[in-house]
């Protein structure tokens, strides 16, 4: 049946969709069914509300979630159905109870999450099944394969193309010096990276305070072209549209199931094209994983990678204090630039930057082993790389002017030590919780400065962290978090 499409400008967090009941008796639809929408060539399935008041006869009222995957607005005729009981349903219910599925039947399924034809809760039932059942290699090689079939590649024709990924959990932005390193020496590095989730800041959100992030594949590519490189949002790409899914239901869940995690990853660096992949995975009390949870990461990836067609290197990394000295987009992308001019090392970042870039450099062939540090540092230390950061951000629409426009947020607090001591310890996930009570990373120039680090001798009254933050209100609630936390000791 075909309804007129009534503007009612709402989020539901998932699909929904609204009709009234005189609407729902004629097409025998009843409260919580799920179904199928439908607008030239594309489709979503969504949640039924039945609501009298809001809608009038042969009026649907569409979710954002709706709205955004048909490309619709007010006034437009949609078609709506009862939706078929999709065949991957079954496929799930094989998975939750812990049963191998093959490379069709994962195939199935993420096509079916790709195309909408699934609803958030079946994805949630999929998605648990893998949480609670895990997966093979054979499996996690199938899934990460399903993912790229169903979304977008950048082909890029006859480059020679590297990426570095990193799991995550430690501040301090090394990404775009090791980028600016790799392209600067003639390697193809197209970085793809997420936003934060549960962290300060992402990737994204620091370039983001420079320049923009958001780009199609045609513009991504045509920067690429010009540049080597790119720094870009992964979420307007297309690639794996499964897995953008697949994450935001993980999130609502509060689960992260391994298999999905490396399917996630190498899905997103096979649509790029990449050939030769570093891995960063910080390891230790304070990080995502456990030494012996990074190796076994360490053996999937690479196993899964060679699969693929993918070369790759993990680096485990004992991570016990973040890298860099500022926490949040603005101050980490101060850090950046201050590295990439030489004037200053970051703390750890140039250090770990040079070391990322010297394995790339080696991996892909183009230095001989055991040249790929230096290499690295001749291109840092000649400007080399500095120089084509600045030509990557102009040709994402950013300038150098933008640089001298970074400063942290107008409210600020000063915490001194009340005695003297060496510092023993440093609490990333507290200092991390501190940074977001303060508005990061929706608040770009919210955040930390470190001034001590693990080793360091504080005498009584030196600063040890200076917080950031937009507002009053935010401000007080960081200094009332970082007061709990005994965050440095």
């Amino acid at each position: 049946m075909v309804l007129r499409v009534k503007n009612l400008g709402w989020n539901a967090g998932h699909p929904v969709a609204i009709i009234n009941d005189a609407t729902a008796v004629k097409l025998s639809l009843s409260v919580n069914d799920e179904v199928t929408i439908r607008h030239g060539s594309k489709v979503c399935v969504a949640v039924l509300e039945i609501i009298g008041g809001l809608v009038s006869k042969n009026e649907i009222a569409l979710s954002y979630e709706v709205s955004k995957v048909l490309g619709v607005k007010g006034g437009v005729d949609v078609s709506v159905s009862l939706a078929p009981r999709p065949e991957s349903i079954e496929l799930i219910h094989k998975k939750l109870q812990c049963k191998v599925l093959s490379r069709k039947e994962l195939e199935l399924i993420i096509h079916d999450i790709a195309t909408n034809a699934l609803s958030e809760a079946e994805i949630a039932y999929f998605v648990s099944s893998v949480y609670e059942c895990g997966m093979s290699l054979r499996e996690t090689t199938d899934l990460t394969k399903a993912m790229v079939n169903t979304g977008k590649k950048l082909n890029l024709k006859n480059k020679l193309v590297v990426d570095k990924h990193s799991i995550g959990g430690v501040s301090g932005r090394i990404t775009p010096v090791v980028v600016s390193i790799c392209a600067a020496a003639g390697l193809t590095m197209p970085k793809t990276s997420s936003r934060a989730i549960t962290s300060p800041s992402g990737t994204a959100d620091s370039i983001e305070t420079v320049c923009n992030v958001s780009f199609s594949p045609r513009e991504l590519r045509r920067i690429i072209r010009k540049t080597n490189a790119c720094f870009v949002w992964g979420g307007t790409l297309g690639f794996a549209p499964a897995d953008d899914k697949l994450i935001q239901v993980e999130k609502l869940l509060s689960v992260d199931p391994e298999p999905q995690l490396l399917a996630s990853i190498l899905a997103k660096k096979l649509a790029v094209g990449a050939k030769f992949l570093i891995i960063d995975i910080p390891y230790g009390d304070n990080a995502k994983v456990s030494l012996p949870k990074a190796k076994i990461l360490k053996r999937k990836f690479e196993f899964i990678g060679g699969e693929l067609g993918i070369t790759i290197k993990c680096v485990l990394d004992h991570a016990n204090e973040p890298r860099g000295v500022g926490i949040g987009p603005v101050l980490e992308m101060i850090d950046v630039i201050k590295v990439l001019k030489c004037e200053d090392d970051g703390f750890l970042i140039r250090d770990k930057s040079l070391l990322f870039a010297g394995e790339l450099l080696e991996l892909s062939g183009i230095v001989p082993k055991n040249h790929g540090k230096s290499i690295a540092e001749e291109l840092l230390n000649s400007g080399k790389a500095y120089k084509k950061f600045v030509e990557i951000i102009k040709a994402q629409g950013g300038s150098v002017k933008n640089f001298a426009k970074l400063h942290p947020g107008k409210f600020s607090k000063v915490f001194r030590a009340s005695k003297s001591f060496t510092v023993k310890s440093v609490n990333i996930k507290s200092l991390n919780h501190t940074a977001i009570a303060a508005g990061c990373p929706v608040n770009k120039s919210a955040g930390i400065i470190l001034h001590k680090h693990l080793g360091d001798k504080v005498k009584k009254g030196e600063p040890l962290i200076t917080l950031y933050a937009e507002t009053r209100t935010e401000l007080r609630d960081a200094i009332k978090f970082f007061e709990s936390s005994k965050a440095i000791n």
